[in-house]
């Protein structure tokens, strides 16, 4: 038996085949790609209906205007096969801010054809959106890039993070959560990313987790606590509210459920139709104290827990050992240099 799992390592994806038998378990590499440039990896979007990963990569840039010298990031977006990892001979998709895949497509699985039964599955092109420092360009991919249109954004306008479903667009620029419909290009805020008194200048972290076809969860701080807000796609209010005592550092859906890690290593499971905890997983025993704010995540211990990350289709644990192989393995996240 052989499965195969991806790895981005600053501006290196790499792709593993465990070899699974009664005597021995072992990864080997199958495929190694380095991002042209060599710039570092921020994302990568898996897409399994198209067979295609679309790779974020990005550096800072010094720019000089008038004698004022600024960094901006200069990001692209790069195509690749899976799961060989092959390179696309489609052109990379420059100046990017944010990028958003209609999260309704990223969830349907691999087609499955049969030949031999003399039928073939049929594969829609997948629609994303790049946000940009002048607007929101519409592209389509399946075998080739197509670009569709582009819904300028008001002057000084940028995002941190988006998300989208169907014709929905929800992204959070430096202070509020905004909502787009990109059928009929309107923009409206939603609300502010922090509600906490003035004099707080510590910025949070914006979280956007799609829950249906016309349903989004946006975290806006207090100041006291978190609260969770479930909007539809025209901005308005639906279901209950969550509410965190600090702010996550991470959030995950399982539906009927959102699991959340608060900076104390904390994990919440929360009911999303109810919108009651149903479990709470405490901190690890060996983790360091509490953090001074419910911002800032505490020092790191050795069993701190450090993210939460979403898998699309499931996780699965590879081994016959099962727990006894979820160890950490350290990989150099730099390559050395070579010495002429």
């Amino acid at each position: 038996m052989a499965l195969t799992k991806f790895v981005a390592v600053v501006y290196v994806l790499l792709q593993y085949l465990l070899i699974l038998s009664t005597q021995s378990e072992s990864y080997i590499i199958l495929s190694r790609q380095i991002v042209p440039g060599e710039r570092p990896i921020d994302a990568i979007v898996l897409v399994p209906s198209i067979s295609r990963a679309l790779v974020q990569s990005g550096e800072y840039c010094k720019l000089t205007y008038q004698s004022l010298a600024h960094f901006v990031v200069d990001r692209q977006i790069h195509f690749y096969a899976i799961p060989s990892l092959e390179s696309q001979p489609i052109k990379p998709i420059r100046n990017v801010v944010a990028f958003a895949v209609d999260e309704q497509q990223v969830r349907k699985p691999t087609p499955v054809s049969n030949p031999s039964l003399g039928y073939s599955a049929h594969v829609d092109p997948i629609d994303f959106c790049v946000v940009k420092r002048g607007g929101i360009a519409m592209f389509s991919l399946k075998d080739r890039l197509f670009y569709s249109r582009e819904i300028p954004l008001p002057s000084g306008t940028s995002a941190v993070a988006a998300r989208r479903t169907g014709r929905y667009l929800c992204f959070a620029d430096r202070e509020n959560y905004n909502i787009i419909d990109l059928e009929e290009a309107q923009l409206f805020p939603i609300l502010p990313i922090s509600q906490a008194p003035p004099g707080d200048n510590v910025k949070i972290k914006p979280h956007i987790t799609v829950i249906s076809d016309n349903e989004f969860l946006i975290l806006s701080w207090t100041g006291a606590s978190t609260l969770g807000l479930f909007i539809t796609g025209s901005g308005d209010p639906v279901r209950g509210t969550l509410e965190w005592s600090s702010h996550p550092l991470g959030i995950s859906l399982d539906y009927p459920y959102i699991t959340t890690l608060l900076p104390d290593g904390t994990i919440e499971v929360h009911g999303v139709d109810l919108q009651t905890i149903n479990q709470v997983i405490p901190p690890p025993s060996s983790a360091s104290s509490p953090p001074p704010s419910p911002r800032a995540p505490p020092e790191v211990g050795v069993s701190q827990r450090l993210a939460l990350i979403a898998s699309v289709c499931g996780y699965y644990v590879p081994s016959s050992q099962r727990a006894a192989h979820l160890k950490k393995v350290p990989v150099k996240l730099l390559r050395t240099p070579t010495t002429l």
